[in-house]
């Protein structure tokens, strides 16, 4: 790519005609880029130019606008074999959140830790009382068995909660 005297007077011309960088790259084609116009334009000082008054032909769509969709129902709608009539549930009640109580002599600083023992956090990480739990025998990953229960939460048991809950529903048609 080469930026010949007449290629210059060219660009000058269509800039001043209010063309956009990338109709002239189009206008210019071989290897002239929008972004070398833009470069150019700029080094000729030519930026500083007035808006056309009259705007430019409407562009043609590259790809047809997608459908309007209608607005989604507030409750969700079944459809097939699986149609059921939608009676609303009351949510599960959430497990029961237990309050262990680990005995300080147990928690351990990041120093003290060691393999085989909890590595769940307890506290604030920026007091000096901040401690991991140490208990010994973490059976699960980096934790003891209390803590893996919170920490990992199987898919299947989801899985497993949500066909109970369908279940339910069919019963209830």
């Amino acid at each position: 790519m080469s930026w010949t005297d007449e290629r210059v007077e060219l660009l000058r011309k269509l800039w001043l005609d209010g063309l956009s960088a990338s109709q002239i790259a189009a206008e210019l084609a071989h290897g002239i880029t929008r972004n070398a116009v833009i470069g150019k334009v700029h080094r000729l000082g030519l930026s500083g130019r007035v808006k056309a008054q009259a705007p430019a032909a409407p562009r043609q769509r590259t790809r047809p606008a997608a459908p309007r969709q209608a607005p989604r129902p507030a409750a969700p709608m079944a459809r097939g074999n699986l149609a059921v009539a939608f009676r609303p549930m009351e949510a599960p009640a959430p497990l029961p959140v237990e309050d262990v109580v680990i005995p300080l002599s147990e928690m351990v600083t990041i120093m003290e830790l060691r393999e085989g023992m909890c590595r769940w956090p307890v506290g604030d990480p920026t007091t000096p009382e901040f401690r991991f739990c140490g208990s010994k025998g973490a059976s699960v990953g980096p934790y003891c068995n209390h803590h893996a229960r919170i920490a990992y939460q199987p898919a299947q048991e989801r899985r497993r909660e949500r066909e109970r809950r369908a279940q339910q529903l069919i019963r209830l048609a």
